[in-house]
């Protein structure tokens, strides 16, 4: 999507890191961001996978209005 010029953001859980790592180097973006949130998401109550959310926000906001991550 990003390559057709429309913002995205890549959330992964910590367990597919180095696979994410590996894509994003095969793909020849080696420094395309993704946000990670702990593993798994399955097994995660409603309100523990909002709090996830709520966490990644900024990062997400970041992504699709400035194509960064940002800490805001």
């Amino acid at each position: 999507m990003e390559r057709q010029g429309i913002p995205a953001a890549t959330i992964i859980t910590t367990v597919f890191a180095n696979t994410a790592r590996a894509y994003t180097r095969l793909m020849g973006v080696p420094g395309f961001p993704y946000l990670m949130c702990p593993h798994p998401i399955t097994n995660v109550n409603a309100d523990a996978l909002q709090e996830r959310a709520r966490m990644l926000t900024p990062q997400v906001r970041g992504l699709l209005i400035n194509g960064a991550l940002t800490n805001n």
